[in-house]
């Protein structure tokens, strides 16, 4: 790891917890950079809401989803 790099990461880690995160939010975001993938996220994102928008499908609260979903993975 180059110098610059290691000051760098010694000051990130003087942050606070929440302005930390904020970083990483912004790093990883910077990584993120496929414009197909975007795309298509972009395009699922669509087709649920025209779902849900439908009555095709219905929504369900997280908390019931979470305990579905353990239920299948403990069967």
């Amino acid at each position: 790891m180059s110098t610059s790099l290691e000051l760098l990461e010694a000051e990130a880690l003087k942050l606070p917890p929440a302005d930390r995160s904020h970083l990483l939010e912004r790093l990883v975001a910077s990584l993120d950079v496929d414009p197909d993938v975007d795309a298509a996220w972009e395009s699922e994102a669509d087709r649920r809401e025209a779902a849900l928008d439908s009555g095709s499908v219905s929504a369900v609260p997280g908390p019931e989803a979470m305990d579905r979903l353990r239920s299948r993975l403990t069967r």
